[in-house]
């Protein structure tokens, strides 16, 4: 199938969600129905419907479909266990893929180190295939009483003393947790971080932390931030970090503190819908990798991973791999500074290779603010994956706003990858009815702080 919108720097790119369409036509009047699910903790669910062609048309294309609406799956919302209802032969293929030595064998042991259990792919056939979970977590938007909110971020960490959704006092301390190995260095910083705030309340009703990684129960279970801690002291320290420091605060004022502890992608999602006022939200920050946050129809985080660096995009096998997860067309290629510097070959831009990918980012600014047509063919071309791929993420999310962030999205740049976004989904798929949001200073009146402060419910 077609784009009605060009990739005008990326002829090959075949959109996920146009296979999803073509597909959908395919196999309206005949067609083999399965079922992908995915497990996380707590025996949660979730499950995609679908039909693929009859066996014996083309099974090539049927195993390729169905291997990237699984790795959509594990990615979008997590889970130590995939669930291939409907084709035994497609199982037995996505089995293989995911054993150690398989090629998705990177997800295999991410998987595995975040949900601490081993990783399996099973078959259940079609009439016991699973439903997906009706499940949520009401956090958030919780702003009564005395606050504390607390944001980690890579290279300074934020707090907030909140009372009754007012911030009575800020603070930004740079540290440099990615450079200690030291787990007590961490504790310290935190728990500074905590009795700061504490004492320009007086009274602490809640604790909410907003935190890069992956978060399960209010532990840590895999997170960059403390990625020179070993795997021991990791295990020993850091997953319980932030109920620590909350405990060791309640001990001092000596009453229990509840603490609430979120992906920062999930928090800044909450901030954006809170500001915006609106739910049904995916924030997306297109910056050194891209990260995902998402805010469902209730206003509640779903608990899902949102991890859409590693969520293909592209069905064309030649696009360009990710380095981390060997992997070809995902979103990190497409949707962060690593799809400026993809792109601008291609544009006639030569970038030097003494340069930090952060520094060719810059390059490419400056020339867009120069009127360059060539610098501003790679954002429009980052703006037609996107409308396409947002298409796709409403696939596997209940969307009506998409909330634009990071560092590529910064000046022009930012507005033309909206714009063509906006030309592709009205274009392409104008039954969706998405909007997408770049926020400016003005409408920014929940910070992220704030926002994790308001993630504890306090009975």
């Amino acid at each position: 199938m077609k784009c009605k919108v060009e990739a005008i720097l990326d002829k090959e790119f075949e959109p996920l969600s146009l296979k999803i369409k073509e597909m959908k036509e395919r196999t309206k009047d005949k067609g083999q129905d399965i079922v992908i699910a995915v497990e996380r903790s707590n025996n949660l669910v979730y499950s995609y419907k679908t039909r693929i062609l009859e066996p014996g048309i083309d099974d090539e294309l049927n195993y390729n479909f169905v291997s990237r609406l699984a790795k959509t799956l594990l990615w979008v919302a997590g889970g130590f266990k995939i669930i291939i209802s409907g084709s035994r032969e497609i199982y037995e293929k996505i089995k293989e893929d995911y054993k150690i030595g398989g090629v998705r064998e990177f997800d295999t042991t991410f998987m595995e180190g975040v949900y601490e259990r081993k990783f399996e792919v099973v078959y259940m056939d079609l009439k016991d295939a699973p439903e997906t979970s009706k499940t949520s977590v009401s956090v958030g938007r919780h702003l009564e009483g005395n606050r504390i909110g607390f944001d980690a971020g890579g290279s300074d960490r934020k707090v907030s003393a909140v009372k009754d959704g007012e911030s009575i006092y800020s603070e930004e301390v740079i540290w440099a947790p990615k450079l200690n190995s030291d787990p007590k260095y961490h504790f310290d910083e935190i728990y500074q971080a905590f009795k700061t705030a504490a004492e320009k309340l007086g009274r602490v009703d809640a604790i909410g932390v907003s935190t890069a990684g992956v978060c399960i129960d209010n532990k840590i279970m895999v997170a960059s931030l403390f990625i020179k801690v070993s795997k021991e002291d990791f295990d020993k320290y850091v997953k319980t970090i932030y109920l620590d420091a909350a405990r060791k605060l309640s001990q001092e004022l000596g009453y229990d503190i509840p603490i609430q502890v979120a992906n920062d992608g999930d928090v800044t999602a909450l901030a954006g819908a809170m500001n915006l006022n609106v739910n049904s939200l995916l924030g997306i920050a297109m910056g050194t990798s891209e990260a995902g946050g998402y805010i469902d129809e209730h206003g509640n985080i779903t608990g899902y991973l949102n991890e859409l660096a590693f969520v293909p995009v592209d069905f064309n096998k030649n696009a360009m791999v990710d380095e981390w997860s060997g992997d070809y067309g995902c979103g990190v290629k497409y949707f962060s500074q690593d799809a400026v510097i993809k792109l601008a070959p291609a544009a006639g831009i030569k970038l030097e290779k003494t340069l930090t990918p952060a520094e060719k980012l810059k390059v490419v600014q400056d020339l867009l603010k120069e009127n360059n047509q060539d610098a501003k063919k790679i954002y429009e071309t980052i703006g037609v994956y996107l409308g396409y791929g947002v298409a796709y993420y409403h696939e596997f999310y209940n969307l009506d706003h998409v909330l634009l962030m990071g560092r590529v999205t910064s000046g022009m740049g930012g507005d033309i990858i909206a714009e063509k976004a906006r030309e592709v989904l009205e274009k392409e798929f104008p039954e969706l009815n998405i909007q997408i949001h770049i926020p400016d200073e003005s409408s920014r009146r929940v910070g992220q702080s704030v926002a994790a402060a308001s993630l504890p419910e306090v009975e």
